[in-house]
């Protein structure tokens, strides 16, 4: 999923930037939600606009840390 995508899914979700979605509403399955948002998360450029947070719900390993939910900063754009 390219970034484009998954941010066009994230505000689908989100309803707006700086809201929390569960990792888990991406649809994809615990392997694909790992390995994308951790590739995502390893990029400097991206992953200063990804904040994520460990709380009810399905737990997702994001390089090694524990999450359940994503927000996405606006700003993010500005690199689409």
């Amino acid at each position: 999923m390219t970034l484009s995508e998954l941010v066009n899914l994230y505000r689908l979700r989100a309803g707006d930037f700086g809201q929390p979605v569960a990792l888990s509403a991406f649809s994809l399955s615990q392997a694909e939600t790992e390995r994308l948002f951790s590739a995502y998360e390893e990029d400097y450029h991206i992953s200063r606009f990804f904040h994520f947070t460990d709380g009810n719900g399905q737990k997702f390993s994001i390089n090694g840390f524990s999450s359940t939910h994503v927000s996405i900063d606006a700003e993010i754009q500005a690199i689409l």
